[in-house]
């Protein structure tokens, strides 16, 4: 079905008739692009050892999919505005499921990265449509119910995801994973043309191309410099990217406030509720998906637990999520966002608190209270703070307004990877060193053990492995000074693997409960300056009607009407 630029527009009175509807297909549009960066958390073991990748290779066909995704959304969803929403939506569903085919018949390293940036090109034209036409087409008045059954869908998709892929793991191989996208994609394509009204911005200017185009430079600087420097050294590469970002940064601020039709208006930034909901959504994001990225790697290594059982342990964070998206829905109205945000920033402080009581001996059992703890806060504060950034932007906008949350969401995810897995990876190296000092195992093993913990637990495996062989070389051999010799060597690497498998064990323990515990200070600093930037209720009642009239006041002239979409939308 072709796309339709030069939509129908027709002024009916009512709301859309089928705008639930509607917003599941935004929903299951929104849940297949999350669900493609989590369920690659546990496919990624199996990834590896099939294509033979590097820690290098890994983490660029993670990342592969994160830089074009967080730099193009803006652009996209200012030409989204003017174009086309639902054309943009389809057209990124219709990538999406182009890059995921691309990654099922991937055979290397290359092609995998490659598959993973055509699908977030995808992913950044379908986010902010998601929450544009949302907005488009739901009144004022049901707009904030609406953003929080959109919230709730990203917390399932991030529990989801792993267990998807986990499902697909125990009979397919790690290809599955990107073929899963292909028919949801295709589904959520057929639906978007029955379902979700047509919707543009009824009086739009040439787009500011410049602007949008610095805004991807310094953007996709600032993602690669934070990928690169704490992952692979701050070298010339890491360096070099941070001046780009910091000059693109610069040319972008300054191009935007000379420009009489910015791409973003960057003023904005100065009203308290606006920047204070992005330094939320930024900074709740880099908490969750660094606790993510540690806490699927713990289950899977050090419990022992496979993709599909990792997946349904994740999924109490799922129905906390929708649990505190209601009691959002329900307390935000009558007490503000300003508490309900900061109430959720510091139920999120304390579930990593709790993530620092983890050892060697922590069980399953343990990280459920942190997990419920850590949904219940996603649900709490991330639908205000989505509805303030939205309802901040006029509805010739709403795809910029869109970009604007998704990018603050994926920049504090980026950086939760980086800098908190930055810091396991040192932490667990730091600890396993202490932890076999004096053990007599070989330097190059505790070398290759230190790389990740999956990397020392293989270490382990490969240690006893060469015990069993030379306990079977003893058991052939008929002298018996030598069979006495393999023997008493077999038992030192028996035990040695025994102690490597313990010190891995132990030292990831030890570097999640240190991480959770930077996580949490981070966050905790966090909490204090969203409570000191977000206004109080009656600020807010303020700024809304000083600043947003079309939304409050118009929302009979803004209903759209099944079939058509009114002027501007």
């Amino acid at each position: 079905m072709p796309l339709v630029l030069n939509e129908p527009v027709e002024r009916m009175e009512g709301p859309y008739r089928r705008r639930w509807w509607a917003l599941l297909v935004l929903c299951l549009s929104l849940l297949v692009i999350v669900m493609a960066n989590t369920a690659l958390t546990v496919a990624a073991p199996d990834m590896t050892r099939d294509l033979g990748l590097s820690s290098a290779d890994l983490q660029w066909v993670i990342d592969g999919y994160t830089v074009p995704y967080a730099a193009l959304m803006l652009l996209l969803g200012a030409i989204g505005d003017k174009y086309s929403r639902r054309g943009a939506l389809a057209l990124g569903l219709v990538v999406f499921g182009g890059g995921a085919v691309f990654g099922y018949l991937a055979d290397s390293a290359t092609t995998v990265i490659a598959a993973r940036a055509v699908m977030g090109v995808g992913a950044a034209l379908i986010m902010p449509a998601t929450l544009s036409l949302l907005a488009a087409t739901f009144p004022r008045a049901e707009r904030a119910k609406a953003i929080v059954l959109w919230t709730a869908t990203a917390g399932l998709a991030i529990a989801a995801g792993p267990l998807v892929a986990g499902a697909l793991l125990e009979h397919h191989g790690w290809s599955s994973t990107f073929l899963i996208n292909v028919p949801v994609a295709a589904v959520a394509l057929v639906a978007a043309f029955v379902l979700v009204p047509p919707s543009k911005a009824g009086h739009h200017g040439r787009i500011d191309y410049v602007g949008g185009l610095l805004s991807v430079v310094w953007i996709a600087a600032l993602v690669y410099m934070i990928i690169e420097g704490p992952h692979f050294g701050w070298g010339a590469k890491a360096i070099g990217a941070a001046v780009v970002a910091g000059a693109g940064l610069l040319a972008f601020v300054l191009w935007e406030l000379r420009h009489p039709r910015p791409v973003l208006d960057v003023r904005r930034f100065t009203d308290r509720r606006f920047a204070g909901s992005n330094l939320a959504v930024a900074l709740f994001f880099l908490a969750v998906f660094g606790a993510f990225y540690y806490l699927t790697q713990h289950l899977q290594f050090v419990l022992g637990y496979d993709a599909f059982d990792t997946g349904l342990r994740m999924l109490p964070l799922a129905g906390a999520v929708f649990v505190g998206s209601a009691l959002t829905g329900l307390l935000t109205p009558r007490v503000g966002m300003k508490l309900t945000v900061t109430a959720g920033m510091v139920g999120g402080t304390a579930a990593l608190a709790l993530l620092t009581q983890v050892d060697a001996g922590s069980s399953y059992g343990d990280l459920v209270a942190p997990l419920v703890v850590l949904g219940l806060a996603i649900g709490l504060a991330l639908s205000p703070c989505t509805d303030a950034i939205m309802g901040a932007f006029p509805e010739s906008e709403l795809g910029v307004g869109g970009a604007v949350n998704d990018t603050s969401l994926e920049l504090g995810g980026s950086l939760g990877i980086a800098i908190l897995g930055s810091l396991l990876g040192t932490s667990y190296a730091d600890h396993l060193t202490d932890a076999t000092r004096g053990s007599g195992l070989p330097g190059d093993a505790l070398a290759t053990a230190q790389d990740s913990v999956g990397a020392g637990y293989a270490t382990a495996q490969a240690i006893g492995a060469q015990a069993r062989n030379l306990a079977e070389r003893a058991a052939l051999v008929t002298d018996p000074q030598q069979a006495a010799q393999l023997k008493a060597k077999s038992g030192q690497l028996t035990e040695g693997a025994r102690q490597m498998a313990d010190a891995v064990g132990s030292s990831f323990s030890e570097a999640v409960a240190h991480t959770s515990l930077v996580g949490a200070v981070i966050l905790g600093v966090g909490t204090v300056l969203v409570a000191v930037l977000l206004p109080r209720k009656g600020g807010e009642a303020a700024e809304v009607s000083k600043e947003e009239p079309e939304a409050v006041s118009e929302t009979d002239a803004e209903a759209v009407s099944e079939g058509a979409t009114p002027t501007g939308r």
